[in-house]
């Protein structure tokens, strides 16, 4: 009997599945046609975007998903922002009776918070896991952008993927 092991894997994860704090978010078609984003409007705030990394997980050792990096698309409108930066969170479920135990995972993200990342323009910002690791069944992560926006700053997010080593 055989197994995959394919170091190529990418799940996408539409901006309908996470979690915005901080902000006016609505529903709207994106400036391309067919496509969809969850759109900030302009005020100056800090907005949390917690995108849940939807990939396999397994209760085997070494088997399951082996997250390397998540990128975000998103574009700035109107007015540059403040800076993007990006974090992410590796939580442990907490068993019956027990709150879950979140542990800061160590990331790079490629464009430069202040600058790159949050210029006018449309982006797509890489954020690299430091030291990959096998996501347990007990676990879940988040991966959480802080977006700091001037008055004018219309923020959207496109969605993000997930790449990972499916091994099963």
């Amino acid at each position: 009997m055989g197994y995959v092991h394919d170091t190529a894997m990418s799940q996408f994860i539409p901006p309908t599945a996470m979690h915005y704090v901080t902000g006016t978010w609505t529903d709207a078609a994106g400036q391309t046609a067919g496509t969809i984003v969850k759109i900030k409007g302009a005020n100056a705030e800090t907005s949390v975007i917690t995108i849940p990394i939807i990939i396999p997980s397994n209760s085997v050792a070494l088997k399951g998903a082996y997250l390397k990096s998540v990128e975000v698309d998103y574009e700035i409108r109107t007015q540059a922002a403040t800076s993007i930066t990006a974090s992410m969170k590796r939580v442990v479920r907490g068993a019956d009776g027990a709150d879950a135990a979140p542990a800061t995972v160590t990331v790079t993200q490629d464009l430069t918070a202040a600058t790159d990342a949050a210029d006018q323009d449309e982006h797509k910002l890489t954020i690299t896991v430091s030291t990959p690791f096998w996501i347990d069944n007990d676990d879940y992560v988040l991966c959480v952008i802080s977006a700091v926006c001037a008055a004018g700053t219309v923020l959207e997010i496109l969605g993000a993927v997930a790449n990972y080593t499916l091994r099963i």
